[in-house]
This record gives C-alpha cells, sequence and structure tokens, in this order.
C-alpha cells in the first residue's frame, strides 16, 4: 500500500495525497507516520483493557502526546526521528505489556520492526486504507485528526506543567477506540463528538496554564517593522520554548521576532519585559520561503508548520525542536530538566546580518477572553444600540490556496457595523486591512493563537449569559471559519459539541469526510461550505 493521506485541506484532488504530500513531505515519511499511530494505538490498548493509572505513567503520557503532534501536518519531515520515534513507542508498550499482560490483543500490541526495512514494510499495511469501510474509515480518521490537536494543545500544557489525567484518560480511549473493529458506526459518531468535548476541554487546561504564567493577553500594539540588530526569528507556537529563548538573548544584542502563529506571545504582560522582543515578522506560515530569505538570521521552529525549505542557505538558518524536525537542521533537545540550549542559534544571528524590512507599521491584538469580557459593557451597548448588528468569528487556518482570498474580499466586503472575532493564522488574510473600529472597538478582534479559539467560545457563551438567551445560536453571531490541519479539526468538533450551528468551513470540506458522514453532520448542525463572497454575505446578513 502506498502513500495514502488526506488530513489537511490541501489533500490532492480534494481526495487525498498518494504519491507524494501537497505539504512536501514524501511517501516514507507519510508511512512511518501511520505506523507511528498504529504503535500509539497498541501502548492504548494495553493501558485501557488493564485500567493502567495514567498518573504513574508521565514518561509514555509524555511520549503519546509527543508522537501525535509529530503527525502533524507540517510539524516533521525526518524519517529518522520518526523511526526512533516507532522504537520507543514499541518499547513503552512492550514494558507496560511485562507488567499488565492481555490474553487477547490486537497486531498493535503484538508486531515488532525492529530495523528500517521491516518498519518501512509494516508501515505499508496499516495505512488509512487498511480500514475497508469507507464510513469506518472516515469517523476513525475523523478522531484521529481530532486527537492530534488534542496532543498538540495536551503537550503545550504540560510544557508548563499543567497535566490533566481525564483528558489524557480519553486520549488512550480514544486511539484504542480507532483500532477497535468491534465498534460501529454510531460508537464512533459518539465518539466524534465525545473527542470535541475533550478538545473544549485542552484548551481550557492550556489556556489557564498559559495565562496563570504569562498573565492574560491585554490590547497590545505590535511593530511589524525591524531594528538594525542581528536577529532570531520563532515560529510555532510553543510558549514556553520563546520565554527560555528569551531569557537566553537578553543582553546579548540579539533581537527576537515572532512569526506567523508566534505573533499573539506580544500580548503577554509576562513577555514585555524583555527589551530584544522586538516585534512580529512577516505573515501566515505559507509565506515563510520568501519571508525567511529576507529575514537573514535563524529560525527556530516550536511546532508546526514548516515549508520545506528551497535554498540551502535557508535550511542552515532552521533549527528545529519538540515535535518538529526536518533533515538537515539542527534540532534541540531539552536536558533532563527541560531546559533547551539555545546557544547555537544565538552566536549564528551574532554572525548574520540584520532582518530587511519588508513592511512597516504596527498591528494591534489581545482580545483574549479576559480582555473582551471587561470590555463587556461596552459591546453589550453597542450592540443594543444598534452600532454592532454582527460579529462573525473567522477563526481558524490560512494556506496556500489562491480561493483562500475569499477570506481577504469577504473581510472586507462586510458593512461598517459588523465586527470580525479571529484566532489562528487565518488573521492574516485581514488583520492589517483598514477595516476602522465602531466606537472605539476594532472591526478585528484578534484573540491569538489557534486554541485561543477557546477565547471565542468563553466570549459567545458570556454574552449569551448577559442577553439572558438559551441558546448559543440565538446570537448575533456567524462562524466563517477557514481550516487548513488537525488544530483546526479539534476546534471544529469542540463548537459542534458545544451546539454550534450553520458553521461554514472552506475553502473546501474535509476530504476524510465520506459522504454518508458529512451528511449526518450536516443534517445534525447545519455544517457547510463557503460560496461567492456575494453570495455568503446576503446569506449571512440576509440582505
Amino acid at each position: 500500500m502506498s502513500m495514502y493521506c488526506n488530513q489537511c485541506q490541501e489533500a490532492a484532488r480534494g481526495v487525498a495525497c498518494n504519491v507524494t504530500g501537497v505539504c512536501g513531505k514524501n511517501e516514507t515519511v507519510s508511512n512511518l507516520q501511520d505506523l507511528l499511530i498504529y504503535s500509539l494505538q497498541g501502548i492504548a490498548e494495553v493501558v485501557r483493557n488493564s485500567n493502567v493509572d495514567v498518573n504513574l505513567i508521565p514518561e509514555v503520557n509524555t511520549a503519546v502526546l509527543s508522537s501525535l503532534f509529530t503527525t502533524i501536518t507540517n510539524a516533521n519531515f525526518d524519517d529518522e526521528s520518526l523511526s526512533k520515534s516507532i522504537d520507543e513507542a514499541i518499547f513503552y508498550r512492550d514494558t507496560l505489556l511485562s507488567k499488565h499482560p492481555l490474553s487477547e490483543a490486537s497486531d498493535a500490541v503484538s508486531f515488532q520492526a525492529k530495523s528500517r526495512a521491516e518498519k518501512d514494510h509494516k508501515a505499508a499495511l496499516v495505512g488509512l486504507l487498511a480500514t475497508e469501510n469507507e464510513d469506518i474509515r472516515s469517523l476513525r480518521i475523523t478522531v484521529l485528526l481530532g486527537l492530534k490537536g488534542i496532543a498538540a494543545y495536551g503537550a503545550h500544557a504540560l510544557h508548563l506543567g499543567s497535566f490533566s489525567d481525564d483528558i489524557m484518560d480519553f486520549v488512550y480511549e480514544a486511539l484504542a477506540s480507532t483500532n477497535d473493529d468491534t465498534l460501529s458506526a454510531d460508537d464512533l459518531v459518539a465518539l466524534v463528538l465525545k473527542t470535541g468535548e475533550y478538545g473544549v476541554k485542552v484548551m481550557a487546561l492550556l489556556d489557564g496554564a498559559n495565562t496563570s504564567k504569562y498573565g492574560h493577553p491585554e490590547i497590545t500594539e505590535v511593530n511589524i517593522g525591524v531594528r538594525n540588530r542581528p536577529a532570531i526569528l520563532v515560529s510555532g507556537h510553543d510558549l514556553a520554548d520563546l520565554e527560555q529563548l528569551l531569557e537566553q538573548t537578553a543582553d546579548t544584542g540579539v533581537d527576537v521576532y515572532t512569526h506567523s502563529e508566534m505573533l499573539p506571545a506580544h500580548y503577554y504582560p509576562a513577555f514585555k519585559k524583555y527589551e530584544n522582543f522586538v516585534g512580529n515578522y512577516g505573515n501566515a506560515w505559507w509565506k515563510q520561503i520568501s519571508e525567511f530569505e529576507s529575514f537573514n538570521g535563524p529560525i527556530l521552529f516550536t511546532t508546526n508548520c514548516i515549508v520545506p525549505p528551497k535554498k540551502e542557505s535557508v535550511r542552515d538558518r532552521i533549527f528545529t525542536t519538540g515535535a518538529t524536525g526536518y533533515p538537515g537542521c539542527t534540532h534541540i533537545v531539552a536536558d533532563e530538566n527541560g531546559r533547551k540550549d539555545f546557544s547555537a542559534i544565538i552566536a549564528l544571528a551574532k554572525t548574520l546580518p540584520a532582518p530587511r524590512e519588508i513592511e512597516s507599521g504596527a498591528i494591534v491584538g489581545g482580545f483574549a477572553h479576559n480582555q473582551v469580557i471587561a470590555l463587556a459593557d461596552k459591546v453589550v451597548d453597542a450592540v443594543k444600540t444598534g452600532a454592532i448588528k454582527k460579529f462573525f468569528v473567522m477563526a481558524g487556518c490560512d494556506g496556500r490556496m489562491k480561493s483562500r482570498d475569499y477570506y481577504t474580499d469577504f473581510a472586507k466586503a462586510l458593512p461598517s457595523d459588523t465586527v470580525i472575532l479571529t484566532a489562528g493564522c487565518a488573521k492574516y488574510r485581514y488583520n492589517k486591512l483598514n477595516l476602522g473600529d465602531i466606537g472605539g472597538i476594532p472591526r478585528v478582534l484578534d484573540a491569538g493563537q489557534c486554541n485561543d479559539s477557546y477565547s471565542l467560545v468563553v466570549i459567545a457563551l458570556k454574552l449569551k449569559e448577559v442577553f439572558g438567551l438559551d441558546d448559543i445560536n440565538d446570537l448575533p453571531i456567524a462562524f466563517n471559519i477557514a481550516w487548513y490541519e488537525q488544530k483546526a479539526v479539534i476546534v471544529l468538533l469542540a463548537l459542534l459539541s458545544l451546539g454550534v450551528k450553520n458553521i461554514h468551513l472552506g475553502p473546501t470540506l474535509p476530504a476524510f469526510l465520506s459522504p454518508n458522514v458529512a451528511n449526518v453532520i450536516i443534517e445534525k448542525f447545519g455544517l457547510a461550505g463557503i460560496q461567492s463572497v456575494e453570495e455568503d454575505i446576503e446569506l449571512f446578513l440576509g440582505a
């Protein structure tokens, strides 16, 4: 069985990538990622069937979360690191099995693959198409993709010392269930919705971890120009990695800029004490090919999204850490105390020119739930007086497709009495437009990273309470969400689990949804795709 991957929005032909990934991963990497998931399913089967207390296996928990995160789109392209992760998973599985033997077990618990040849052979047999029934396959992959999003957010929280045994128990339950042939389609539909419930829980966990350590995001003006000093560019989502880098670059003469999803780090009070934390460089992840070249300095990937570099001169400046990896790039690992040594990045930065300016000015963000709720009276008054007619949640991901110009055009076409609530890198489609404000309330309210979509939920629930409504769907809020990868999948499932209906998702509906599964979601929740800007404006506003 060759490569078959349909986990991201750019799945080839709207079906699946089966020769090479649009993201740039090859067949070997894709299949090894499938085998890594299969190995984790084996661990989960032992944990679940033996009722292992997750609090007693912290190293296994960390490995499971990290491995799931590794398989997210654009995170890890390094087949050698994936092979090592499979070895680690098999070791943990067999260690658990020696203490908790099972009378009956699936192949995921018993298989062995020690050499690369054995791994490559086995990997080709355990991919998505190993599940023959199209609807069962669709439901299993929906759960697994949501689980990857949960693992990403759970790994970030764990990096900050926050852990939930309830969430971890569910991770094992879901992993084991997606390899359980006794489960019916109805069982898996219920599991899809349960995955969404745990999406809400893990985003709340991470929100608490971030805000307890770094403070609540506050309204902040972020510089998008440059200074004439050597610098490091940080991409990804991991605030703990950023904190360590800022600590190590203080007083070195090296500046630090954020890129893409790391932009919201500027909104946290704790990071404002660093004089060398100077601004955001560039736009969404997919523009990095040109932006990394003009940045001149080293780039640190704390998480996805990596675009395979076209020039060796740029690849030589890329460093990875955590779940990320790319062949030929230096990978930085933490010591036994969780400390990462970024001295090699700092030393390289000092030898390279300052960034070349590609734009100037500033953008404003920091509208997470605590900040918006502090403005609740002002927001509610604007709604009651008619100054604000409707809110549009335009959270999610950006991507390379020309069709994503829709989101820029949609934002421009919205009337001046509407407000955009956003989170994730989808904001780069419109956060630099001059859309003005409504009575001092900016028309684009950026809550932060993709995981900060939780803030938008909290805001919506607060407005529901303030207006005395029984149903969140009665609020003057429309959902027009862009998606690309698996963290957006868990955000979508989280919204569905909260009963949010009539969400519009684009630029295309997921390829991993079979026609029957898609129809179930469409009929139950009113999920829809996008049309033209004009048609959707009329639909949303009833013009």
